[in-house]
């Protein structure tokens, strides 16, 4: 899996200091970076879920979160760097309970294709906080095509 500044959403990568965003507040927390899709000129957009190689909002917890009820992790697509103009969610994590939240804990959601569409120029992302107002809890969070997964099988069995 590589990683890259230039498509980190949420926190801080330099040299190989991951820094995270801090999540403090109930409801909608914006992420701290929006990456420019414009392919040059003006008006210029890319769909960004389309193609055989999906793309992969990619988030790691570097600090635990506490308080909550859960975080939904959303990428969002929109028409302007504010974040706030024609906002549409083209990937959800869904609800991750607080449990869940711990330092070092990776989720993924990937990118749902848009038919009919030819996307949006601006990507982001939208961390969702329900229950009281976390004091604790940031994220570090990047877009990529992979997720790293690695899932240990018993070994010394037969396939008949």
């Amino acid at each position: 899996m590589i990683v890259d500044a230039a498509v980190t959403i949420a926190g801080s990568l330099v040299g190989s200091t991951l820094t995270g965003q801090a999540i403090t507040s109930t409801g909608n927390t914006l992420s701290t970076n929006v990456i420019d899709c414009n392919s040059g000129g003006t008006g210029g957009v890319r769909e960004m879920g389309e193609g055989n190689d999906g793309l992969f909002l990619r988030l790691l917890v570097t600090q635990v979160f506490n308080n909550a009820t859960s975080v939904e992790f959303q990428v969002i697509a929109h028409d302007d760097p504010a974040q706030s103009v024609n906002v549409t969610v083209i990937g959800s994590t869904g609800a991750v309970a607080l449990a869940s939240l711990t330092n070092g804990a990776r989720f993924a959601c990937q990118f749902n294709p848009r038919i009919a569409s030819k996307g949006q120029r601006y990507l982001s992302g939208r961390w969702v906080v329900t229950g009281a107002s976390p004091t604790t809890g940031s994220i570090y969070a990047d877009i990529g095509t992979g997720i790293a997964d690695f899932k240990a099988y018993p070994m010394g069995f037969s396939v008949q």
